[in-house]
């Protein structure tokens, strides 16, 4: 079967993407950017990849006219905080037009649950695309889920952060509505088990674990399965827009998300409907067995991906491609150079940057920047990376954004999303004589710009030249 894959480097597609290759399926991924999508040479080559941003008016003969059935893994919640449900329409009104003239003959699209009469603006948008994909040429799947919990979705990600952080919580009221989580897995089991069953054609399902939880009793279940206690208080006097603030703050949520989450989570989210599970004959994981499932992927380092690799997680707005060629003119740099005796070894240090590793040098220095960028409504440091040693052009890394990692070629650039009265890119790079380059330009914006880089160089002097030495020589590496 050829299926078309629209949002292929999403948290969704990603997953999905290896489990239709290894069920023999031919897949065209439609991606905004084909330079971020993040996958290895070996998915490379069997999978075919087109360019479509479907926020814009539909271009002809992009679509191959031999598509099968498509997965719709569109969203765009995150994208903003108050014209994401007129962007989500578009999408679903422009990916009609693109395939009206395919032979295509199902698409699944995963929703949300909508059981409530009173939704939340992010509830009441999933359920008008339905309602548009529904007026498509095709046979309409809908899966309904709840929060999906598995390595890398921001829902686990955000009760990751605040249990980890905060073994004592003042919490807003909304922490005591109900939900019905499902493990990522069983999402995907969802996913795949419809394509092309005609018992799901026309139809729309609720999909969910088999836990009825508050949000409190989420987080002392992690707990529970983590092995500690932590202690929860709620107050009813914290308004929607300092809950938003409490979640930007403490987690690696971005602030449109956070805020988008909070409205969504004063709603209930309880799967009126079980079956498709009859229908698939799929079992779902408890809550408990999800987490579980979550950290073995997380210790196997086999987080396949994140949210927080979309570009929506961050400050980019613009292909990757825009940002590659580094300027030369009108900037400021701090370059660096050392020969080294062991480039392999290097490299897997470049490689290795951020997150966990930290920067090599004054890790403490750039915490207190990530913090300062945080304040000022920044993405800071907490998004960290997704895998410990690989990195994927648009991966987040960070505060910094991934715009080329080219191991043949030695090189790894990054683009700042950090708020900067400029542009900011940091470069590493090893040449053909074992010579690591190491490179930081600023473009700034005015006078102001210029004003902030003179004003950091003497730190720049020790974080950069102590990070060049250390990732250079291992023994001093820290």
């Amino acid at each position: 079967m050829k299926i078309l894959l629209t949002g292929a480097n999403g948290y969704i597609g990603m997953r999905i993407l290896p489990q239709l290759l290894e069920m023999g399926h031919e897949i065209v991924c439609a991606v905004r950017d084909e330079t971020r999508l993040s996958v290895d040479k070996e998915t490379r080559q069997q999978i075919e990849v087109i360019e479509i941003d479907f926020l814009e008016e539909p271009k002809e003969n992009v679509v191959p006219q031999d598509i099968d059935a498509a997965y719709f893994l569109i969203h765009s919640m995150s994208s903003s905080t108050q014209d994401f449900d007129e962007m989500e329409a578009k999408t679903a009104e422009n990916f009609n037009k693109y395939v009206a003239e395919t032979q295509i003959e199902q698409v699944i699209y995963l929703s949300g649950i909508v059981n409530d009469n009173n939704l939340s603006k992010h509830l009441q948008s999933r359920k008008n695309v339905e309602d548009i994909l529904y007026q498509g040429n095709f046979k309409l799947t809908v899966l309904r889920a709840g929060i999906i919990v598995g390595s890398g979705s921001s829902s686990f990600e955000i009760i990751r952060d605040l249990c980890e952080k905060l073994p004592v919580m003042i919490t807003p009221k909304w922490v005591l509505t109900k939900t019905q989580p499902i493990a990522i897995r069983d999402v995907i089991a969802f996913l795949t088990g419809t394509l092309g069953n005609e018992k799901t054609y026309n139809d729309s399902f609720d999909i969910a674990g088999p836990n009825v939880l508050t949000y409190k009793e989420m987080l002392h279940k992690y707990a529970e399965v983590r092995g500690f206690k932590n202690w929860i208080w709620t107050v009813p006097v914290m308004t929607p827009k300092l809950s938003s603030y409490w979640l930007y703050f403490v987690t690696s949520t971005s602030y449109k998300l956070a805020l988008n989450l909070v409205d969504s989570m004063k709603i209930e989210v309880v799967a009126k409907d079980t079956r498709l599970q009859n229908i698939l004959g799929i079992t779902p994981h408890t809550y408990k067995e999800a987490i579980d499932l979550a950290f073995k992927k997380i210790e196997q380092n086999l987080v396949i991906s994140s949210w927080k690799d979309s570009m929506i997680s961050g400050l980019f707005v613009d292909n990757l491609e825009k940002h590659i060629q580094v300027p030369k003119y009108g900037v400021l740099k701090d370059y660096k150079q050392l020969k080294i005796s062991h480039p392999e070894e290097v490299l897997e240090r470049i490689w290795s940057i951020g997150g966990e590793t930290g920067w090599y040098y004054g890790n403490w220095l750039w915490k207190i920047r990530g913090f300062m960028d945080k304040l000022s409504g920044g993405v800071g440091l907490r998004r960290g990376r997704t895998h410990p040693h690989k990195i994927f052009a648009g991966d987040s890394l960070d505060f910094w954004r991934v715009l080329l990692a080219d191991k043949k070629a030695k090189r790894l650039l990054l683009f700042a999303e950090m708020k900067l009265p400029g542009e900011a890119w940091l470069e590493f790079k090893i040449d053909e004589s074992n010579v690591l380059h190491q490179t930081a330009t600023f473009r700034p914006r005015g006078l102001r710009g210029r004003l902030y880089w003179y004003s950091i160089v003497p730190f720049h002097y020790f974080i950069f030249g102590g990070m060049i030495k250390n990732i250079a020589d291992q023994k001093n590496a820290s």
